[in-house]
């Protein structure tokens, strides 16, 4: 089989998403062909630095003016109609993208992003021969109207609330499975959390909070520290700093009071999070999941409007999860949770909340596909 994964850079999660179902894939079968790449490359210089490096900025500098371009876009008929406006001014990035899906000619594209869906979409009528098996792998909790598509055969989603919504939508249930956002299978792979508190001279009487500043190390996290030093009650930090490498010089050199490890960009995430009692920070959809599949629990600083605000959501209302809009409320929660029953309450729940093998069923599920198809687009089983 030729099995295509697509994405793009917008956002650690979704490339941490397709690396995750090229793994799980190449396990399931390794004699397949596969390939997995990020659309924005066919982008030109201009059109790419637009897309990847304007969603950060406006992320990071007007987050409100994001959740509101959010909820305005959230409708299937807008979308749809933006869609067809869109495809009057073919460029020259769409053109370079149909090509090479036409020259690969895959049985199946798995889509961690919606531009993709929404291009193969397009593609559908025109396909040269039978039109590959079109998936939607949904990397947030909530699902939002662009990553629906009338010609999406399979619909990946992060729990059976994701699933109603799109059902809700119009989409036939037939065609959703609620699998959970793949991660990579390092986290659900046995832990050694003494090693790693010896790797990193942690204490073995001491509860870890561990700070994520995300793959790009946005978000306030010098100001998070700032606030952790008022907390009375011991603990021990570690501190993701991302690629902001100017972040983690800055803070590397200052005094806590608190026994601080400051690490820049790492590949062993699920080695810092089994350590962790308590991991803060903004509740991105893979982030998240990580956290789940170890069954450790969040605390969430003011998340973004928009996905961040909507997974906010679902982790608050099962139990996983505990928020603060403002950084100097920190202090006070982390003192009413260290030690609690509370924070064990939410161990608990995020582990039942935990899909860790959530890449492997996407992959059987989109292999059952492809050896037995589904009923054409809109219909709905029987079952």
């Amino acid at each position: 089989m030729r099995i295509l994964i697509a994405t793009i850079t917008a956002g650690a999660g979704h490339l941490q998403a397709a690396a995750a179902l090229a793994e799980a894939w190449q396990a399931l079968r390794p004699e397949d062909v596969l390939e997995k790449v990020d659309v924005r490359d066919f982008f030109s210089p201009l059109h790419r630095k637009l897309y990847t490096d304007g969603y950060v900025k406006l992320i990071e500098h007007a987050p409100e003016l994001w959740g509101m371009v959010f909820k305005h876009t959230d409708n299937p008929k807008l979308v749809g109609k933006l869609a067809k406006f869109r495809a009057a001014f073919k460029t020259n990035s769409t053109r370079k993208i149909r090509q090479h899906l036409e020259d690969f000619a895959p049985d199946a594209v798995i889509c961690t992003h919606f531009l993709p869906v929404e291009i193969l979409g397009k593609m559908r009528d025109r396909w040269p021969g039978t039109p590959p098996l079109t998936v939607s792998v949904v990397t947030d909790f909530e699902a939002h109207a662009l990553w629906m598509e009338a010609g999406v055969d399979l619909y990946c989603v992060a729990a059976e609330e994701t699933k109603a919504r799109l059902v809700a939508r119009g989409a036939a249930p037939d065609r959703i499975l609620a699998t959970g956002i793949p991660i990579s299978g390092r986290f659900s792979a046995p832990q050694k959390p003494a090693a790693v508190r010896k790797q990193y001279g942690l204490r073995d009487d001491l509860p870890v909070m561990l700070v994520l500043g995300g793959g790009f190390g946005m978000g306030p996290v010098a100001e998070i520290l700032a606030e952790m030093d008022k907390v009375h009650l011991p603990f021990q930090t570690l501190v993701v700093a991302g690629r902001n490498e100017e972040l983690r010089r800055k803070l590397a050199v200052q005094d806590r009071r608190h026994p601080t490890h400051v690490l820049g960009f790492v590949n062993n995430m699920q080695d810092l999070m089994a350590v962790a009692d308590l991991i803060i920070t903004k509740p991105g959809g893979l982030t998240s999941s990580e956290a789940l599949a170890l069954g450790k629990p969040l605390f969430i600083l003011n998340p973004i409007p928009g996905q961040e605000a909507a997974n906010s959501d679902f982790l608050l209302g099962h139990g996983a999860a505990a928020k603060a809009n403002r950084v100097e409320d920190l202090p006070f929660r982390l003192e009413e949770l260290l030690g609690s029953k509370k924070l064990s309450a939410m161990a608990k729940a995020a582990r039942r909340l935990g899909r860790p093998a959530a890449a492997k069923d996407i992959c059987a599920a989109v292999l059952a596909r492809l050896e037995r198809p589904a009923p054409p687009p809109g219909l709905i089983s029987p079952s």
